[in-house]
């Protein structure tokens, strides 16, 4: 079980390193044997010295008449050399304590005010950002055919969160590319954990959505007038392409969709998420996938404009322009419960999960004897969510300070306030868009929860540091934009097995634990990763979406 125990005994367990022990073992005074002839003459000596100033013993002067003319010249000219280096000093850390930096932001160089922490902790290493760049633009030159000659058309409904939508929505673009079929603006399914009734349109810009791909793919509003049926489009067999592979190739949809659809005219897909695979598909159909998400899906003008507005609010919370982290903390109940792993709580609030998990997912649960196991498992792979708490230490052992601004983005955190106490002791200065802005700002966002998920989705994105505590799609494709963007801003992807370890070592110290958060993490701030066989292009968009700078 994860303890917290690095939070609690900062102070007291630096003092058991092995170099303090050491040197408290070490003698003041080596032990020596001394004459009874000798005894009166060095207890006199040492109370002569005791009335001696301190700096005489430094310097070559004092009241002892064998100190020469010449030695006290030498001795006031370094005094005075010392003096003078002890001004340089004084003045250097002053001026720069009080004198502004020049900072970049957006491209431009400004006078920005003093911070204590070393840049490092807010940007990645600056030939790290310049050593790509994007290069999944519009493209500007039309290969489609004439319309009377489109294979037929495809519709799909893009089920799940606003994240998972995205992703089923640059599929379907690319799919459709594929076949060179005409794409039906997807539908934006209301599904039982959401519960969300929002449309394309209430969403994402379609107006740019469709001019920005009009050399790609032909996309349309609406299902064809001369199509009646439109109710049994995904009602009927005949009108439904059904058991689509997870990841499935380009030559899938080539050999087993197209022959349908030309029959058809129109089908829909079925399911249709993460129905097309990344390495099994020709680099131009990825391109364009890059070209969907990071170029054609645009947010409506009122969601960018709130979430600009929350940016500035973050940036300037403390009176002056200072950097602000993002954090996703994925520790809602119904994440907890699917993870099937233990966290810290008391007996009643274990039972209770218990009971959640049976009814939740009975087929997993079975009599729950071999959950134990699986969950000590689970954990030492790095597969169990961080609790808030753990979040709190790792982020302060990589020298985040008590005064670092956080955006939080999350749903309701399983144990309420009890659970994220640690993580607001350690970081009082955090705050969610709900804290950040009015009730009234926020009503007209409240009607469609993607539009929400959107402005926290904006909010990270645009943040100096982000910090995901949990896989899923809303930090893949916050990852992935980053990196698109040129890999400046850091996203921290904490090590979970590393930590699960860590947290579970009674015998580490502080000091140690500190050694091991920042080596193991130099490298999981969203540097350039080159992709290989099953990566994920939403996480690392890199050789197909990217070019060398």
């Amino acid at each position: 079980m994860a303890e917290l125990r690095h939070s609690s005994s900062l102070g007291s367990r630096t003092s058991n390193s092995p170099m303090k022990r050491d040197e408290d073992a070490l003698p003041l005074i080596h032990d020596s044997i001394v004459h009874d002839d000798d005894h009166h003459y060095a207890r006199h000596s040492l109370s002569r010295d005791r009335d001696r100033p301190f700096w005489s013993n430094l310097l070559f002067f004092g009241d002892d008449p064998r100190v020469s003319p010449y030695n006290s010249r030498i001795s006031l000219i370094l005094l005075a050399i010392v003096v003078v280096a002890g001004l340089i000093s004084v003045f250097s850390i002053y001026h720069r304590l009080n004198a502004p930096y020049l900072c970049k932001k957006d491209g431009i160089v400004l006078r920005c005010p003093y911070v204590k922490e070393p840049a490092s902790l807010w940007e990645n290493p600056y030939s790290a950002t310049i050593s790509w760049k994007p290069c999944a633009e519009r493209r500007g030159i039309s290969d489609l055919p004439p319309e009377n000659e489109t294979n037929g058309y495809i519709f799909i409904h893009a089920e799940g969160g606003l994240n998972q939508q995205r992703i089923a929505i640059c599929n379907a673009v690319a799919v459709a590319k594929i076949m060179n079929a005409t794409l039906i603006l997807p539908v934006l399914k209301q599904d039982q954990i959401w519960k969300d009734q929002t449309k394309f349109e209430d969403i994402f810009d379609v107006d740019h959505f469709i001019d920005y791909l009009k050399d790609d793919v032909r996309i349309v509003r609406d299902i064809p007038d001369w199509f009646t049926d439109k109710a049994e489009l995904f009602s009927s067999i005949r009108r439904t392409v059904k058991n689509i592979p997870k990841y499935a190739p380009a030559d899938f949809y080539i050999d087993n969709v197209l022959p349908r659809i030309k029959e058809k005219k129109i089908m829909a897909l079925k399911p249709f998420v993460d129905r097309l695979g990344y390495d099994n598909v020709p680099q131009e159909i990825n391109r364009l996938r890059c070209r969907v998400n990071y170029h054609a899906l645009k947010f409506l003008p009122e969601i960018e404009k709130m979430a600009d507005l929350l940016v500035s609010r973050m940036q300037n919370r403390t009176g002056g322009s200072n950097p602000y982290m993002a954090l996703h903390l994925r520790f809602e109940k119904g994440m907890v419960g699917l993870s099937f792993c233990d966290f810290v709580g008391t007996r009643e609030e274990k039972a209770l999960m218990a009971e959640y998990r049976k009814k939740e997912w009975p087929r997993r649960y079975k009599n729950g004897s071999h959950l134990w196991k699986l969950a000590l498992e689970k954990r030492k792979e790095g597969r169990c969510p961080l609790e808030p708490g753990e979040v709190a230490v790792i982020l302060r052992a990589m020298g985040y300070p008590k005064e670092t601004q956080i955006y939080v983005a999350s749903g309701q955190v399983y144990g309420g306030q009890n659970r994220m106490a640690p993580l607001r002791n350690m970081f009082p200065n955090l705050v969610t868009k709900e804290e950040l802005a009015t009730k009234e700002e926020l009503d007209s966002f409240r009607k469609h929860v993607t539009s929400l998920a959107a402005l926290d989705f904006l909010v990270c994105l645009k943040s100096d540091v982000f910090v995901m505590t949990h896989g899923g799609n809303f930090a893949k494709l916050i990852i992935g934009a980053r990196r698109y963007m040129g890999h400046q801003h850091k996203s921290i992807k904490p090590d979970k097995g590393l930590m699960s370890k860590s947290f579970g070592d009674p015998y580490m110290g502080w000091a140690t634990f500190v050694e091991d958060v920042i080596v193991t993490h130099q490298t999981r701030t969203g540097l350039p990763e080159e992709t290989f066989p099953h990566y994920d292009l939403w996480e690392n968009p890199l050789t197909p979406c990217m070019c060398k700078a």
